[in-house]
């Protein structure tokens, strides 16, 4: 009934897989550990608490958002707060 009308004949190549190289990981990781070591801890702590309870709030997380970002909050410091809060997605498996 036409189920492989549209079926592609050519076998498409896999896509490239990203592969990041170790040097570069670890100057990463230096810049980051350098971050944290000079930021300070007050203006930091502040914003990701109030990161935290905005989120149990309920409220418009974004302003927060910013706050603990111009406070030099990571992107995982931050997701690890909202998670935290929210939990962490899991795929439902379905057969």
């Amino acid at each position: 009934m036409g189920v492989n009308r549209f079926e592609e004949e050519e076998a498409t190549a896999p896509a490239d897989i990203l592969r990041i190289d170790p040097e570069l990981e670890r100057a990463q990781i230096a810049r980051v550990r350098a971050l944290r070591a000079r930021r300070p801890e007050g203006p930091w702590r502040a914003a990701l608490e109030a990161l935290e309870s905005r989120a149990r709030e309920g409220g418009n997380l974004v302003p927060a958002m910013v706050d603990a970002v111009m406070a030099w909050a990571t992107v995982g410091e931050i997701a690890n707060r909202l998670r935290a809060v929210f939990g962490e997605h899991r795929e439902t498996l379905v057969l």
